[in-house]
């Protein structure tokens, strides 16, 4: 799944994990010089720069294509990141996590994998599927949402904070999922589900909490919700695999009979 840079952006405002200020991006000339000894930057990586050129993630600095000027003291040059097919871009405070960039695992749109060293053991564990699915999973992890609230979303948070189609359907990051939850009182009404989504039409995208069947998406009127709804009934199935889906364009029901 392509990162969407516009729920990217969200995130990044939304998030007190991180912090970034926009303004201060790397021009184009450095990002090409960097690229010259490291390889094509992953998108979603290089769009960060571009747009912020350093930041924090848990106070801990991201790597810059220059040496630190002070906004993150643990900011480094991102070529001496370049070891082998491995391109390090983050290490936690106090001698914690180090995280890089796998350059000869290359996946969707050019976005290169995220994997992370345990300080203790250097054991490597995959972390993400692209640097936008990196802050996404920190920031989820910080919000209290571990991997996410479902199987799916989790998957999908891997790559991309959410998604915005050109259809309307908006599928939430974790800067906004739990907000969306409380605001339509998800739990008081429908206790095993959660609100992924919505179709911007006043239809909502719901997914099973708990349960054998976690993967499934199904679309009910937001304003259909009552007590103990049961929305694999009341509502529509939309699709069993959330990001097959969405990669095809996120084409909903035709029937509107179901919406509220």
């Amino acid at each position: 799944m392509r990162p969407d840079l516009g729920q990217l952006r969200e995130l990044i405002d939304a998030s007190p994990l991180i912090r970034a200020r926009r303004g201060g991006g790397t021009s184009e000339a450095a990002l090409r010089s960097v690229e010259s000894v490291v390889g094509p930057l992953s998108p979603s990586y290089r769009w960060w720069l571009t747009e912020y050129g350093h930041g924090t993630v848990g106070g801990a600095g991201t790597a810059t294509v220059a040496p630190d000027d002070g906004y993150g003291d643990l900011a480094e040059d991102l070529v001496r990141g370049l070891d082998g097919n491995r391109l390090r871009f983050h290490t936690e405070h106090d001698c914690g996590d180090t995280f890089a960039f796998v350059l000869d695992g290359p996946g969707v749109s050019g976005e290169h994998p995220v994997v992370r060293y345990d300080h203790f053991t250097g054991a490597e564990e995959p972390v993400a599927e692209s640097f936008a699915g990196f802050l996404t999973v920190r920031a989820a992890l910080a919000a209290g949402l571990r991997d996410g609230p479902t199987p799916a979303l989790a998957r999908l948070w891997r790559h991309t904070p959410g998604v915005l189609l050109p259809n309307g359907v908006l599928v939430h990051g974790p800067h906004s999922v739990v907000e969306r939850n409380e605001t339509y009182e998800v739990a008081a009404h429908a206790p095993h589900w959660v609100l992924i989504g919505d179709d911007s039409g006043g239809g909502g995208l719901f997914s099973r909490r708990h349960g054998r069947d976690r993967e499934s998406v199904y679309r009910l009127g937001l304003g259909a919700l009552s007590a103990d709804s049961d929305i694999d009934e009341t509502g529509e199935l939309v699709t069993g695999n959330l990001l097959e889906w969405l990669g095809a364009g996120g084409a909903l029901p035709g029937s509107s009979a179901k919406r509220g």
